[in-house]
């Protein structure tokens, strides 16, 4: 019993450093939003800013400084295999939607995710240009600006509240019927979430999405009665060697259940 309340007492101590820090990081990003950065590629297509890389250290020396014993893993930083070995380990990308960040636009955001083993269990995103936090506690509900959110009800298929790569969510469409989706959310984690609030019914990655892409915004819509797996219905594992994951689906817990049966149905991979 001793243990478990000292656990509890750690993970309040740990979503508070999580909320403080991802709030300065934010505003961090947003005070060199808009202005002349240093941007470059990284890899084959992947843009990066000076700003990521600020907004990486400020995440790194606030959340390793104190919690020496976590593991970390981001998307700016070069890979520990250490992290492998720890109970509890920091998954964070400084910028998600780098693209939008550069571009002016509003879809990005901050995100940061505590995993104890394989699973997340807090979590928060913050998207300083249209002023929202989400936060979420392992078991204690979603939050978008201190206010619960829910996952929107019922399984109708409504693809103008679908976001996601087009010729894949054409395939919920009887006969692949041409679509009209939801218009491209830049952040992959900010598409998520807006699922947990209720504003899409369903958001779709496409492979080769990463840990970092995924931990924070897994937990808050899974805390906001949603469900966020692999096409194939299979949990999403977290801070394991490799980082990338392929196709995945969010959405609420009975509309999940209608789009990963459709797929099996179709024995997709």
């Amino acid at each position: 019993m001793a243990d478990v309340e000292l656990r509890g007492d750690a993970l309040a101590r740990d979503a508070a450093l999580l909320t403080e820090t991802v709030r300065e990081a934010g505003l961090l990003a947003k005070s060199m939003f808009s202005t002349e950065l240093k941007n470059w590629v990284k890899g084959k297509s992947s843009p990066v800013s000076e700003a990521d890389i600020a907004v990486n250290d400020l995440l790194e020396q606030r959340l390793r400084e104190a919690t020496p014993d976590y593991g970390w893993l981001s998307e700016e930083s070069a890979d520990d295999a250490s992290r492998l070995g720890k109970k509890y380990t920091w998954i964070v990308d400084p910028i998600d939607g780098t693209r939008s960040y550069l571009a002016g636009r509003d879809d990005w955001c901050v995100c940061a995710a505590l995993v104890e083993d394989a699973t997340p269990v807090l979590a928060a995103v913050f998207a300083p240009a249209s002023d929202e936090f989400f936060f979420a506690a392992r078991g204690r509900g979603a939050l978008r600006n201190d206010q619960r959110v829910v996952a929107s009800a019922g399984d109708n298929l409504d693809f103008a509240r679908m976001a996601g790569p087009k010729p894949l969510v054409q395939r919920l469409s009887p006969s692949e019927q041409e679509i009209t989706l939801h218009p491209r959310i830049g952040s992959l984690a900010l598409r998520l979430c807006r699922v947990a609030h209720g504003e899409l019914d369903a958001a779709f990655a496409g492979g080769q999405s990463k840990d970092w892409d995924l931990a924070a915004a897994n937990l808050i819509v899974q805390e906001a009665n949603g469900r966020m797996t692999a096409l194939s219905g299979d949990a999403i594992l977290y801070n394991r060697r490799d980082v990338v994951h392929g196709v995945l689906v969010a959405a609420g817990r009975d509309r999940h259940a209608r789009i990963v049966g459709h797929f099996r149905d179709q024995r997709l991979p």
